[in-house]
C-alpha cells in the first residue's frame, strides 16, 4: 500500500503547529508549508492587520484560498490555522490523501505559549487579543468536534517539538497506509455540506452538569435522526410530545411518523402557546392529558416548539410523577440557542416572568435548522437577540460573523446558519457546565435581561417578543455601562448598530416607567434587596454590578421607554 504523501496538522492557537511540521518535514526529508505563512506571504498584510482592515470573513476567503494551493503538493507538512477545519470544503481538501494530525494541549498550556509578550506571536492571533483563557474554552468547545476527526492525536503538554515529530512520523508510518482505500472518510469528513453533517459534526455541544450530562445537536435537515439519539439517550418507550399547537400543525405528522418508523409510541398534547399562556392553567392541562393517556415515569415527554415549549414542557416533564426524561427539539432560533440548553425550566406568574420553576436537565438536545424557513418572521428576527447576546458577551469572533454575515443569515442560507447556530449552542453549553445553577458565571447570560424581563411584565407579555426585549434591554444595559465608564460611546454604539441591523428594536415606546422599575424588584438577580446588573466592561466581557444608582436606572428605562425609535 501507498502511505499519504502529505500530513496536515490541525488543532487550537498554541499547540505548536509550525514549528512540528518544520521537525517532521526535515525527519521525512519534506517541505513544512504553513497557510497563515502563505496569507501573510501573498496579501502582504500580518493576519491582524487583515481582520482589523477586512474583518474575519474576508480572511476565511484567504484561508480558503490557500488551502487550495497548499493541498495540491506532494510530501509536504501542512501547519493550518486554528480555524482552517470550520470550512467543509477546507475539511473535505485538508483530508483529501493525507494524514491528518489533531495537536492538543490543556489550556493553561496554551495561555503560556499564546502570551509572552511576543507582539509577533500577538499578530498571528487576533483572536485571542482578549481574554485568551476565556477565548481558548470558548474555540474548544466549537472546534472540538471537528478536531476529534483527525487521524492521530497527539497531547504536546511538555513535549519539544521533535518529541512531538517523532511520534507523528511514526504514527504515519504505522497507520497512514489503508487511508487511501476509504473513499468514504472524506464524506464523513466533509459530508454534502451542510445538512449531511456527521454523528460527530452533528454534536454542537455536550452539556455535564451535576443535574445530568447531555448532547445537543444541530444541524440542517437532521430530524430523520432522533430515534438513533432517543435509544443512545436510554428512551426506548412511549413519546409524549408537548408542543405548540401551530408548530404540531406544520411538522407534528412528521414528527410523528419519524418516531413510529424508529419504534416508539408517539403521542401528542398541543397547545395554543405563547408567552402570555405559560402558566400553570396551561400546565395543568397537560397533567390532565397525561393522566388520561396513562403516562408512566418511564415515558419521556418531547418538548417540541419554541422556548415557550421547552419551558413549559421541561416544567412538566419536572413535575409529572416527580419527574420524566425530557427531550428538547426546538422549533425557533430563541429555543435553539437558549431555552433548551441549560435545564431552567418555568411558568410565569402575573407578577413575573419564570418565577414558578426548577433547574431540570433534558436527557437531550436537538436543533435542526431546516425548521427555522417557516417561523413568522418577527419571531425569526426576535431569535438574533440572544446570539448577539452571546457574542456581545464572550465571543469575539462570533460576533465578527454576524457584522459581516448579517444578509446571509438573515435569509438563513444553511452553512453560516448552522454555522452560527452550533457556536451560540456551544456557547451556551459551556457556561451551564461551568455553572448549572446561576451561581456566578451564567449570571452573565442575563446581560440585558434585568430590564427585558421587567418590560415583558409591565405589558403582561403581550406586546414584545422575548428577544425583542432583551434587544431593548441591551440598549437600556450599554446606556448604564457608558454612564459609568465601563464601556466606550464607540462600543455602545457597535452594540446598538448590530442590533438594528437584525431588525431588532432598539426602543419599546409608551410602555410605563414606573411600572417597568416596580417589575424589576423581582427579578431572579435581586440579592439582599440590591438589583445585580450585567454589564459590559468591553465588547465581549462582561462585570456584575449592584451599586447602579436608581436614578441611572429611571434614565435607562426612560430612554428605552420614551425616546422614539432613532432613525436606521
Amino acid at each position: 500500500m501507498v502511505r499519504p504523501q502529505r500530513i496536515v496538522l490541525i488543532g487550537l492557537p498554541g499547540t505548536g503547529k509550525s514549528a512540528v511540521a518544520r521537525q517532521v518535514a526535515r525527519r521525512l526529508g519534506w517541505h513544512a508549508v504553513d497557510t497563515d505563512d502563505h496569507i501573510v506571504a501573498t496579501d502582504g498584510r500580518e493576519i491582524a492587520q487583515i481582520f482589523r482592515d477586512e474583518g474575519e470573513a474576508h480572511f476565511r476567503q484567504l484561508e480558503r484560498h490557500a488551502v487550495l494551493r497548499l493541498t495540491n503538493g506532494q510530501r509536504w507538512v501542512l501547519a493550518t490555522g486554528g480555524g482552517t477545519v470550520l470550512d467543509p470544503e477546507n475539511r473535505r481538501r485538508l483530508w483529501q490523501d493525507a494524514f491528518v494530525v489533531y495537536l492538543d494541549a490543556r489550556t493553561s498550556t496554551l495561555v503560556g505559549r499564546v502570551g509572552g509578550g511576543d507582539p509577533r506571536r500577538a499578530a498571528r492571533r487576533p483572536l485571542l487579543a482578549d481574554d485568551p483563557e476565556h477565548r481558548i474554552e470558548a474555540l474548544r468547545a466549537a472546534r472540538g468536534p471537528l478536531y476529534a476527526l483527525a487521524d492521530w492525536t497527539v497531547r504536546t503538554d511538555g513535549l519539544a517539538p521533535t518529541e512531538i515529530a517523532e511520534e507523528i512520523a511514526a504514527a504515519w508510518e504505522r497507520r497512514s497506509e489503508a487511508l487511501l482505500d476509504h473513499p468514504a472518510r472524506l464524506e464523513s469528513i466533509a459530508g454534502p455540506a451542510p445538512a449531511g453533517l456527521t454523528e460527530s459534526e452533528a454534536l454542537a455541544a455536550r452539556v455535564t452538569t451535576p443535574g445530568g450530562a447531555y448532547p445537543a445537536y444541530a444541524g440542517w435537515d437532521i430530524l430523520d435522526r432522533l430515534p438513533g439519539w432517543l435509544r443512545d439517550a436510554g428512551i426506548t418507550r412511549t413519546v409524549h410530545i408537548v408542543a405548540d399547537a401551530a408548530v404540531a400543525d406544520l411538522y407534528g405528522e412528521t414528527l410523528i411518523s419519524t418516531l413510529r418508523a424508529g419504534g416508539f409510541e408517539a403521542v401528542m398534547h398541543a397547545l395554543p402557546l405563547s408567552e402570555s399562556r405559560k402558566t400553570l392553567e396551561a400546565a395543568a392541562e397537560i397533567y390532565d392529558r397525561l393522566v388520561a393517556a396513562r403516562a408512566e415515569r418511564s415515558h419521556a415527554i418531547l418538548a417540541f416548539g419554541g422556548g415557550v415549549a421547552t419551558d413549559l414542557g421541561g416544567f412538566i416533564a419536572a413535575t409529572y410523577l416527580r419527574g420524566m426524561p425530557l427531550v428538547h427539539i426546538s422549533t425557533s432560533l430563541l429555543g435553539m440557542v437558549d431555552a433548551a440548553i441549560g435545564g431552567k425550566v418555568a411558568v410565569n406568574h402575573r407578577e413575573g416572568k419564570n418565577l414558578i420553576g426548577a433547574f431540570y436537565q433534558p436527557a437531550l438536545v436537538v436543533a435542526d435548522a431546516a425548521l427555522l424557513p417557516t417561523l413568522p418572521r418577527r419571531e425569526f428576527i426576535s431569535g438574533w437577540g440572544e446570539v448577539i447576546k452571546h457574542g456581545l458577551i464572550m465571543d469575539l469572533e462570533l460576533l465578527g460573523w454576524l457584522e459581516a454575515e448579517a444578509d446571509a443569515l438573515l435569509t438563513l442560507e444553511p452553512e453560516p446558519a448552522v454555522r452560527v447556530l452550533r457556536r451560540s449552542i456551544a456557547l451556551k453549553a459551556r457556561v451551564v457546565s461551568a455553572d448549572e445553577r446561576e451561581a456566578g458565571l451564567r449570571m452573565t447570560l442575563n446581560y440585558g435581561h434585568t430590564t427585558a424581563h421587567a418590560l415583558e411584565a409591565a405589558t403582561g407579555y403581550h406586546s414584545l417578543l422575548h428577544g425583542e426585549a432583551v434587544a431593548v434591554g441591551m440598549v437600556a444595559a450599554a446606556h448604564i455601562g457608558r454612564a459609568l465608564g465601563l464601556i466606550s460611546a464607540a462600543e455602545e454604539a457597535r452594540q446598538n448598530r448590530l442590533i438594528a441591523r437584525f431588525g431588532l428594536p432598539l426602543r419599546a415606546p409608551g410602555v410605563d416607567v414606573d411600572t417597568t422599575i416596580a417589575a424589576m424588584s423581582l427579578d431572579k438577580k435581586v440579592s439582599g434587596k440590591s438589583l445585580r446588573w450585567i454589564l459590559l466592561d468591553r465588547v465581549g466581557h462582561t462585570t456584575i454590578r449592584d451599586d447602579v444608582p436608581l436614578s441611572l436606572v429611571r434614565e435607562a428605562v426612560e430612554l428605552v421607554t420614551t425616546t422614539p425609535e432613532p432613525d436606521r
